[in-house]
């Protein structure tokens, strides 16, 4: 048994370049497991190559306060989260932090990687003046709900619709998302 490795077993470290590709590959494996019956048809006509360039650029070149995280597990990237700031929107209030997206490879999931990733963005965001963080949760998605409510998030009542463009099979989804928030 070797008693010291190079690498940690488990980390969090900003997102760089060449992650993307295993970013979107993480981003859809996790949402065909999470969202699969919502979603169906939709996954299917993904831009992949598009989304791996949208990340690329998200890593490299993000617009101010932008942060892109990735979860390790020893030097395989299992997971990413994405931050931004939020302006204040009540009167004097400090600005606030938006949790873009946080997902884990389904294999790799409940092994601490969300809380690390979680846990790691809510710091840039302190660092970065935000007293609170908010995030969205697609309706029926009771898995996002419990590890939010765990870390002490939970939803203000603020509701939206996004709607797609239509599918190839001709049809159309809206899918309704809740505002998860929690001071931070």
């Amino acid at each position: 048994m070797t008693l010291f490795r190079e690498t940690s077993d488990v980390s969090v470290r900003p997102a760089v370049p060449g992650d993307e590709a295993a970013i979107v590959d993480i981003q859809v494996e996790a949402w065909r497991g999470a969202h699969g019956d919502l979603l169906a048809g939709a996954l299917d006509v993904l831009d992949l190559d598009a989304m791996r360039a949208q990340w690329a650029a998200a890593v490299t070149a993000p617009p101010s306060g932008h942060r892109v995280l990735v979860a390790c597990a020893g030097a395989a990237v299992v997971g990413f989260a994405s931050v931004a700031p939020v302006p204040a929107t009540r009167g004097g209030d400090a600005p606030g932090g938006l949790l873009l997206a946080l997902e884990v490879a389904p294999p790799h999931q409940r092994a601490g990687h969300g809380s690390r990733l979680l846990a790691a963005a809510v710091d840039l965001l302190r660092e970065d003046g935000a007293d609170q963080l908010q995030t969205w949760v697609l309706d029926g998605d009771t898995a996002r709900a419990q590890f939010l409510s765990g870390a002490g998030l939970g939803p203000d009542d603020t509701v939206r619709e996004l709607a797609s463009d239509t599918l190839p099979d001709g049809t159309a989804r809206t899918v309704r998302e809740h505002r998860w928030w929690a001071t931070i």
